[in-house]
């Protein structure tokens, strides 16, 4: 009958977890600016190709329409756009993930 006390002892001394634990803001390694500065290309690099991308399927439009044909072209703008919004969400979707 001792064991009880000595239980509730131990269970009234153990802590529990109250959430996600805080890491801290870190440190950046050294070099870290430079892959920053890459990062930021890319993401002017991707950004232009998305731009192109819709100029791209635009002008297929027009050259289809004046041929009579056209409504192919919504799957393809569809995919372009969907890339624009990937890239676009891109920062917000790693913020929320760390």
């Amino acid at each position: 009958m001792e064991a009880a006390p000595h239980m509730a002892r131990l269970a009234a001394a153990t802590t529990r977890p109250s959430g996600v634990p805080d890491v801290g803001g870190g440190e950046a390694p050294p070099g870290a600016e430079d892959l920053l500065t890459v990062l930021k290309w890319v993401a002017w690099t991707v950004t232009t190709l998305c731009v192109a991308g819709i100029f791209g399927v635009a002008a297929k439009m027009a050259v289809d329409h004046s041929r009579g044909s056209g409504g192919e072209h919504a799957r393809g703008l569809g995919f372009v756009l969907g890339a624009c919004l990937l890239i676009g969400s891109a920062s917000g979707i790693v913020a929320a993930l760390t």
